[in-house]
């Protein structure tokens, strides 16, 4: 016997298999077709092979030789066409994938879609379901790897399909899925038996036992269809679609041969819901094989191309295309459409789209495909189709999505340009390029070939870009204020993406920022706040009230992703709700690190803009400020021990923050919420010459002395300032000058002068007598015995028709500066004051005559969270945001 004969009602290819078609199956109607294996055309083998009908025992005699088929062949009947396939808008082709056909619940959940939708004609191609075609693809590997236990790994699949059949079906329908099903496993069990000996598997061989998941589920979603007697067929694509191989791993379609078989299979079977299998197909020699990995999204495009459909839908686990990849960018967004080229870009950048082959066949015919969740139905999805005419010319909707791709390498040549080559090809690159350039490299045109390892690309895409200007600017602005490094650009004459290389590392953090700068808010910043005591508090209490509108009309999106203070913090990757921030720093907070703080905040991937707002008078933590600045992360402030200390260390923050794109703002550090040191800068900015700055800058102080009139007494004045809450817990603090020379300090460095704090002489206002007093309860209960001399320089002041005034003094010109107590004409601006108003004069080359005046609270806390706010604001406006 040199042949092997084996009843099934499917046609199970095999080794120079030829069919003899006897009828065909469809929906219950279950017939038997013969098919005959004949091993006789095999070379290889030696001898025969005898394979029992019935168990797939195997009798080998003296082959000496692995089983190599020689073409299998399955012939298409010849019917003459009864019926014509009609082609156009009244089909829907439906996809669905291995996670929707899952379970079958799943499958009952597919064919109520199937049978919600209102279109004239379905054609529904399926995968196997899930994590089939792996077990399918094992069951070969163990066959030709000689491992037993590909018996036990074939009852798996068995029993995974008649469970699924038991809970989906029931009576005939049952009956006569589970009789196919013991058949084809039964030819299953005879081909890797087959394999086994042979200890290979031919592609035709594996192709034919992988490709029997869509089979079955595909007979099993025909029937969950017919049980609610709506009229189906399943087809086996083998018998109408035709491949032929196109290099590696890859075959494309024969468009003419397929519509032609699919004409005469719908001949027989014009059946208005049509359940094809998706992945296997054959080619024109009739030989069974696949569409490769991702086939059965091929297989829909490609009928859809066949009956002109009017959309092919892809339904997965996911509501849509995303903007970028959601596991490295949490704020990505679903897109709502997508052009075919976008689409074919983004796959060719490693985006889970689509294959981009899988897009060739509808684009040719203008079919859109939709992207929709099969979990998720009342998602839109996301339709891939002809890209729609831009009339708004809108930059941020030109670039519709960002991908990267990791571990390549770098090739530089000096001299005649650069590539990107995956990482492990980079030492047989720069191997042959050694080689090709040997010469060159000995004489000297070219200096080197190096090679950058650990780079990645990232690509942005997006069909309009090809007609509007600034879209690269706006992706290297984004990029260069996040603080990555770009090694390479690279743009198409199609203009359909950019593409940057940059250092793997800086990889994700790249990602988020383009993204956030393209599809989320202008600007995205994670605020970090250090200090959440009164002023801290009181910003936190504002940003709680604020984000949303900032949000909504200015697109500025603030996350507060950590508060720490001197004993406790609270830490979040995405955000803390600031409703509760006080009971979650209670309740869940752990204990304060600032190193931990920080690298909390370097580390964090979700936002590419990340800022340290500093509302302590902390030396220490005002010393951190260059190691911030230089990790990239932006600075706030209103603690004066940064701009007031040591210069050398002050010249050595302000040279790294105008030399990078980290911004460091501390407009509250004088005048709270007054905007002193913008005017300050405005005036230089613009070519003025500072002459002379005079001011009230302490509120404390101001209030003392706009109080300290008629019989009052000054310690009288100083203790309800304390228990206002204007002045210090020890108003020694206040009333020292010190806080005054640390102001009058910054805006002499502002100003250009490169004074030390020492340089300033401060005329204190703490009796001398009184500066060692242990406590502040001491210094207030001696302060009255010096009220008589206090009252003493009021009335003399009073007398001239002055008032006593503490002010802070910079000598622009003669390079000095000072802190002292002077007295004021009653008409004079500075004695106009009221409560804790401060007020600063700018005498300048342009207001030489009338001093610029700036006049406003200078002290509370509510107005100094606020000016830290806004330095919050004019950092987001740096970074993007609209002014």
């Amino acid at each position: 016997m040199r042949g092997l004969a084996v009843a099934s009602p499917l046609p199970p290819a095999a080794a120079a298999a030829r069919r003899w078609p006897r009828a065909s199956f469809s929906g219950r109607e279950t017939s038997t077709q013969c098919w005959k294996y004949d091993l006789s055309q095999d070379r290889s083998l030696g001898g025969s092979l005898r394979i029992g009908q019935s168990q797939g025992s195997l009798l080998r005699h003296h082959s000496t030789n692995l089983l190599r088929p020689a073409a299998a062949a399955i012939s298409v009947e010849q019917d003459d066409i009864n019926t014509y396939l009609p082609k156009g808008d009244m089909w829907s082709v439906h996809k669905f994938g291995g996670t929707c056909m899952g379970t079958p619940q799943r499958i009952q959940s597919v064919a109520d879609i199937v049978l919600g939708d209102s279109s004239e004609r379905k054609l529904v191609i399926v995968s196997a379901m899930s994590k089939v075609t792996d077990m399918m693809y094992n069951l070969v590997h163990k066959a030709q790897s000689r491992d037993d236990s590909y018996m036990i790994a074939l009852e798996e699949v068995f029993e995974k399909h008649m469970a699924a059949a038991k809970d989906l079906l029931d009576g005939e329908d049952l009956a006569s899925f589970l009789s196919q099903l013991h058949s084809d496993v039964s030819s299953l069990r005879a081909m890797l038996s087959a394999i086994y000996i042979a200890g290979h598997a031919t592609e035709s061989f594996s192709d034919f036992v992988v490709g029997h998941g869509e089979l079955w589920s595909a007979q099993m979603l025909s029937y969950a269809i017919k049980k609610s007697g709506a009229p189906c067929s399943w087809m086996d694509t083998r018998e109408v679609l035709v491949v032929k191989p196109s290099g590696p791993n890859q075959v494309d379609p024969d468009y003419l041969e397929s519509e032609n078989r699919l004409q005469k299979w719908f001949s027989r079977q014009p059946a208005e819901i049509i359940v094809a299998t998706g992945f296997i197909a054959s080619t024109a020699e009739n030989i069974p094989t696949t569409l490769k990995r991702d086939g059965s999204d091929f297989s829909a495009a490609i009928i859809g191309s066949l009956v002109r459909a009017r959309q092919v839908t892809i339904w997965t686990d996911v509501d849509g295309v995303f903007s970028a990849d959601p596991r490295k960018v949490s704020e990505a967004v679903i897109l709502s459409t997508l052009s075919y080229q976008e689409a074919w870009e983004m796959s060719y950048f490693g985006a889970n789209v689509l294959h981009p082959r899988t897009i060739i066949p509808v684009m040719k015919d203008n079919i859109p495909i939709v992207i929709r969740n099969m979990f998720n139905i009342s998602a839109p999805g996301t339709m891939i189709c002809r890209q729609p005419a831009n009339d708004n010319g809108d930059l941020d909707a030109c670039v519709k999505s960002f991908a990267t791709i990791d571990n390549l390498a770098l090739v530089n040549v000096e001299g005649t340009g650069m590539a990107g080559v995956p990482e492990k090809e980079v030492a047989a690159v720069s191997a042959a390029l050694h080689v090709r350039f040997r010469e060159a490299l000995a004489v000297g045109r070219l200096s080197k070939v190096e090679v950058i390892n650990g780079c990645s690309i990232l690509a942005a895409v997006g069909l309009r870009m090809a007609s509007t200007p600034g879209v690269s600017a706006i992706l290297f602005d984004a990029l260069a204020k996040a603080n990555i490094n770009v090694r390479a650009i690279a743009q198409g004459c199609s203009e359909y993406n950019i593409t940057v290389v940059l250092k793997q590392e800086d990889c994700v953090r790249a990602l988020r920022a383009a993204h956030s700068r393209f599809f989320l808010s202008k600007t995205t910043l994670a605020v970090g706040i250090i200090g959440p005591g009164l002023i801290g508090g009181t910003l936190l209490n504002q940003l709680k009230d604020q984000a949303a509108v900032l949000k909504e009309n200015m697109n500025i999106d603030l996350r507060v992703i950590g508060i720490t203070g001197s004993s406790t913090m609270l830490l979040s990757d995405t955000g803390i709700d600031l409703t509760q921030w006080k009971e979650l720093l209670r309740k869940e907070a752990e204990p304060a690190d600032l190193a931990n703080f920080v690298r909390h905040m370097s580390d964090n991937h979700v936002f590419p803009n990340k800022v340290l707002v500093d509302c302590t008078a902390d030396t220490s933590v005002a010393s951190h400020y260059y190691d911030w600045l230089k990790k990239g992360i932006h600075v706030i402030t209103p603690n004066k021990k940064a701009n007031s200390g040591p210069l050398d260390q002050y010249l050595k923050l302000r040279t790294l923050q105008r030399a990078s794109y980290t911004h460091y703002f501390y407009e509250a550090t004088v005048g709270a919420g007054l905007p002193i040191i913008s005017t300050l800068r405005g005036l230089l900015e613009t070519g003025d010459k500072i002459l002379h700055i005079e001011g009230i800058f302490s509120g404390t102080l101001s209030y003392i002395f706009n109080n300290f009139e008629g019989t009052r007494t000054f310690s009288d004045v100083v203790a309800e300032a304390k228990e206002a809450g204007y002045t210090e817990p020890d108003p020694r603090d206040d009333l020292s000058g010190t806080d005054v020379a640390r102001k009058v300090i910054i805006l002499a460095r502002e100003s250009g002068l490169t004074l030390e704090l020492s340089d300033i002489p401060v005329k204190s206002l703490v009796p001398e007598a009184l500066a060692s007093c242990s406590s502040a309860d001491e210094f207030m209960q001696k302060l009255p015995s010096f009220d008589e001399d206090w009252a003493k320089q009021r009335s003399e002041a009073e007398a001239a028709g002055e008032v006593l005034r503490y002010v802070g003094v910079v000598d622009a010109v003669n390079q000095k500066g000072q802190v002292e107590l002077r007295r004021y004409k009653r008409d004079h601006p500075f004695a106009q004051l009221s409560g804790s108003d401060n007020i600063i004069a700018f005498t300048t080359s342009r207001y030489k005559e009338q001093p610029l005046i700036v006049r406003g609270p200078g002290a509370g806390a509510e107005v100094t969270a606020g000016g830290v706010f806004c330095d919050i604001l004019r950092l987001a406006s740096s970074l993007g945001a609209p002014s």
